[in-house]
């Protein structure tokens, strides 16, 4: 489990606190979904949880151990792939052996696995990539390292549509229930049918912490014309298909199909 308790952090050189007094608490065999608007820490939190940034305030921990100590016993079960990275131009058995002694749980059956489902050779050269397989190539390796806590900042971004789904693919078939991943990304359509737990971020705020089947347990999520617009209409959005509407959950209504983009609208929008 992760643990944020109290932390407060702002970057050197800026008086804007990003985080003040900030708790959260991420639970094990979860796919999280980490979702704000553009400066409201979603990355800087992913790189507190990892120890990369230290809160000014507060503490981080995972399973007990404080990140920002940047202990071998936290590390190893820690991966973030970062939205902007480098690769060296050498072959990936090279990079492979470079990093994976850091792993220790690193499974080369993953590797081989996760390059074939997203349809690059075992031994691609990482120079002569372009930049969506150079991404496919993280990711693979990303998941290689069979950490216990996957966390990603934008994995989609750079990929084309057939490797979105090849991603999806990949996070579903090694997922398991040592592991916790999240995901922080503006591309909800990309993932939002593999994650099962959504947080939202506003300003130093948490402002949805919940499951997906609780919020299809609290809201219903339709389409209706100008006609059948009521009371019990908490949010709406026109398009082509007709009103997208987020409602009440009555007892008596079937569940519906959580949609994000929506929910973060009305959230971020009515703060309700």
């Amino acid at each position: 489990m992760i643990e944020v308790k109290n932390i407060s952090f702002k970057y050197a050189g800026s008086k804007r606190l990003v985080f003040n007094d900030f708790s959260l608490r991420l639970e094990e065999d979860h796919i999280y979904g980490l979702l704000g608007k553009n400066g409201t820490g979603k990355s800087t939190l992913l790189y507190l949880l990892s120890g990369l940034l230290r809160p000014t305030e507060g503490t981080v921990f995972c399973d007990g151990i404080v990140t920002k100590n940047r202990k071998p016993e936290a590390l190893r079960d820690i991966f973030l792939v970062t939205e902007e990275f480098e690769m060296p131009a050498i072959c990936l058995s090279e990079y492979v052996k470079l990093y994976k002694p850091f792993y220790p749980n690193f499974s080369d059956e993953i590797l081989l696995g996760c390059l074939a489902d997203f349809e690059l050779p075992a031994d691609v050269h990482l120079g002569k990539l372009s930049m969506g397989q150079r991404k496919k190539a993280y990711i693979a390796f990303a998941m290689a390292t069979n950490t216990k806590y996957l966390l990603m900042d934008e994995p989609t971004n750079g990929l084309d549509i057939p490797s979105k789904s090849q991603f999806r693919k990949v996070i579903a078939q090694h997922m398991t229930e040592e592991r916790t991943v999240v995901i922080s990304t503006h591309q909800v359509h990309d993932v939002e049918q593999m994650l099962d737990h959504i947080v939202m971020l506003d300003r130093h705020n948490v402002l949805l912490n919940a499951s997906m089947q609780d919020i299809q347990d609290q809201y219903t999520f339709e389409y209706r014309t100008p006609q059948q617009m009521d009371d019990s209409v908490l949010y709406a959005e026109p398009t082509l298909q007709g009103n997208a509407v987020i409602c009440k959950r009555q007892e008596s209504a079937a569940e519906t199909q959580v949609n994000l983009e929506l929910l973060f609208n009305y959230k971020t929008q009515t703060k309700a």
